[in-house]
This record gives structure tokens, C-alpha cells and sequence, in this order.
């Protein structure tokens, strides 16, 4: 998936409020970027990390730039941008592109299900169970070549993990699709000293039949595409 825009390099000056992000542009200027992120963030936000910004010209948007990479200076890149995994996902699943679902025809996005909840993707097929499909980013890295989620204690995260084990007790297919969006990354495990209870929901889901795909990404400054599968290991912690 090609950004909107083309991309320019800054330097991170400082996150704060979750969802801002002031930068220095390579020109000198000092701007303030969206940041499409609710998470902790971890080993991502330091002061003078190089950046990659998508400028808009929205008149309904007052920020006119949104942080979409971190450019780790050694090749690899971070996507820190949790609602791009939805739209990749979404022209991924269409185009039969997951082989773990591919025979699935019709995909609907931000179906009702479970107590109060959306699932990201309910994907239906003639003779097929229906799969209920939930997404996550995946940005942290502690260990080399390991990818871990959550980055911090997520109870809506635990709440997702329950009401898909009682789709999976139904009868239905359910699905969590953890999207790596990391290029220095091969594998990925559980962050279970950090969310211990997300950890144990998802051990208790995946016995009642939970589904957990882990997927790459292929991430430039021009585009994030999905990659190769990653193997789920065992916690390092």
C-alpha cells in the first residue's frame, strides 16, 4: 500500500499527549505531526530519531503532517501508524492474498460482535464457517530479531481475546492477525511480562480454538507491503 503522499524525512523533537509529535524538517522548520498511535510506544520515541512524515493538504485536518515511519539509520524500518494494518489488511484479504483465508469471497469490515465490540474483519464463503478476523500492529523489539506484543497492559486488547474464544466455542473461525510492522524482525512471541493477564487470555483462547497468524511487512518510504509469515515462539521472559 503506497502512502498518500510522498513521504519527507524530520527528526523527532518530542511525543507527547499520545497523539503528538513535534519534528524538526531537514529544511530547519519545527512542525507538529499527527501521531496515529495510542500505544506506549517503546524504543521508538526518542528525542532526535529519524523520522519519515506524510504532509496533507486537508483544509478539515489541523495538523498538516502525520508520522508514519521510524527510520532505524541501518536499512530497517518501524510503521508506527496503527490504523494503516486495517486498510493493508483490507485489499489483502479482498484480493485473496492471505493463504491462510484465501477461500474466503466477502469481507466486512467493522462488523458488531461479542459484548459492545467490532470486529475488524467478519470474511464469509459458500460452505464455510464464518472467520472473525481481529487485527493488531506489532512495533516492539527488545530482543534482536524478536517482535513482541503489547507494548503496555491493554484490558481492551484481554476483552478482544475472550470474545473470540467464544466465537472459536461456537463453531466459528476466529482469527487474530498480528501485523509486524518492523522490517528487522523473523519471529514473535507474547509479551507476557508486560500484560501477563493479555498473555494468559491468549493461551486460554488459543486452547478453545483461537487462530494466531503473525504476517511481516515490506516497509520504504514509499510503501508497506505485507511479507512473509513470521514463526510465534515461546516468551524470551
Amino acid at each position: 500500500m503506497r502512502f498518500q503522499t510522498d513521504l519527507v524525512p524530520a527528526r523527532l523533537i518530542r511525543r507527547y499527549k499520545r497523539f503528538l509529535a513535534d519534528c524538526t524538517l531537514e529544511d530547519g522548520r519545527e512542525v507538529t505531526a499527527h501521531c496515529a498511535n495510542p500505544g506506549s510506544m517503546m524504543g521508538l520515541a526518542a528525542p532526535g530519531t529519524r523520522i519519515w512524515l506524510e504532509p496533507n493538504d486537508d483544509p478539515k485536518k489541523k495538523l498538516k503532517y502525520g508520522w508514519r515511519l521510524v527510520d532505524h539509520e541501518n536499512g530497517h524500518f518501524t510503521g508506527v501508524d496503527t490504523s494503516l494494518p486495517n486498510r493493508a489488511l483490507k485489499a489483502a484479504l479482498m484480493a485473496r492474498e492471505v493463504s491462510a483465508l484465501a477461500d474466503y469471497t466477502h469481507v466486512r469490515p467493522e462488523m458488531r460482535y461479542g459484548q459492545n465490540s467490532r470486529i475488524d474483519f467478519l470474511l464469509t464463503g459458500d460452505g464455510l464457517p464464518d472467520a472473525y478476523v481481529e487485527v493488531k500492529s506489532v512495533t516492539l523489539n527488545r530482543t534482536p530479531g524478536l517482535a513482541e506484543f503489547p507494548d503496555s497492559v491493554t484490558a481492551r486488547g484481554t476483552k478482544h481475546l475472550h470474545e473470540l474464544a467464544q466465537m472459536a466455542q461456537a463453531g466459528k473461525r476466529a482469527v487474530l492477525l498480528y501485523l509486524v510492522q518492523r522490517t528487522d524482525c523473523t519471529k514473535f512471541a507474547m509479551a507476557a511480562d508486560i500484560d501477563p493477564a493479555y498473555a494468559a487470555a491468549h493461551s486460554a483462547a488459543t486452547a478453545s480454538g483461537l487462530e494466531t497468524l503473525c504476517l511481516g511487512t515490506h516497509i520504504t518510504p514509499n510503501a508497506i507491503t505485507l511479507d512473509a509469515p513470521l514463526a510465534l515462539v515461546e516468551p524470551a521472559r
